[in-house]
């Protein structure tokens, strides 16, 4: 029903393509610093055992992982994770990605607020995305207008998630920056401005995908609404 509706693509065509240009940026901003090595020659795993052992995070495990651009803080575990083209890389890049992950586990050591609150909404999201679909399908075909209209209220837990994650992900991105400027790990205005292109690229991600989820559900409130309408007619 929902996949063959051209209001869907209405309402998602400037989601898609802002996704596009997106990933564009953030390949291009990747692909670009991760050519310009940095002055201090450190390797994205050599420099996040000095700033861990600078920030007093003894209690947080450096592993590695697959993929590219995997890279990634877990709070439940302690763990950070560098994939292959970070851990092994002295590039700016690399520096980059491995402080914004390494602001992250600084959020986590002193229990900064938004990211718990991200953290909670995660089994929520999980559940509601699946539960929210079926509820408004559901309310659709039965024509049960309330039941559809729960689906909708499940489903904005997506939004709540999208909105949540920004001050985490703009918060790790500053500390990461005042993490290589302190530790001396970036000192040029070049590397400081590779270092801002690619958190910037990387944020922008989140920006997007908190426009995508708000456009998705703006259409199941589109639909619902239209079929409340149509049932008082």
């Amino acid at each position: 029903m929902f996949f063959f509706d051209p209001t869907y693509l209405m309402f998602m065509a400037p989601a898609f393509i802002l996704m596009l240009l997106t990933q564009w940026y953030v390949s291009s901003a990747y692909n670009k610093w991760s050519q310009v090595p940095a002055h201090t020659r450190l390797s994205g795993a050599q420099a996040a055992q000095r700033l861990l052992a600078a920030s007093g995070l003894y209690n947080v495990r450096l592993l590695g992982i697959g993929g590219r651009m995997t890279d990634h803080y877990d709070p439940t575990s302690k763990e950070l994770r560098l994939s292959p083209g970070v851990a092994q890389s002295n590039s700016v890049a690399a520096l980059a990605i491995t402080a914004h992950e390494l602001g992250h586990a600084l959020q986590d050591q002193e229990d900064y607020f938004p990211l718990r609150f991200r953290s909670v909404l995660v089994p929520v999201v999980n559940i509601g995305s699946y539960l929210g679909w079926i509820f408004i399908f559901l309310g659709l075909l039965m024509r049960w207008i309330d039941l559809a209209w729960l689906g909708v209220a499940v489903f904005s837990g997506g939004l709540l998630f999208a909105l949540a994650t920004l001050p985490v992900e703009f918060n790790a991105s500053a500390r990461a920056r005042r993490l290589l400027a302190d530790s001396g790990m970036i000192v040029d205005s070049q590397e400081a401005q590779g270092v801002n292109h690619v958190l910037n690229a990387a944020a922008l991600t989140y920006v997007a995908a908190a426009v995508t989820a708000a456009l998705q559900l703006l259409y199941y409130v589109f639909l619902v609404g239209g079929m409340g309408g149509r049932r008082r007619d």
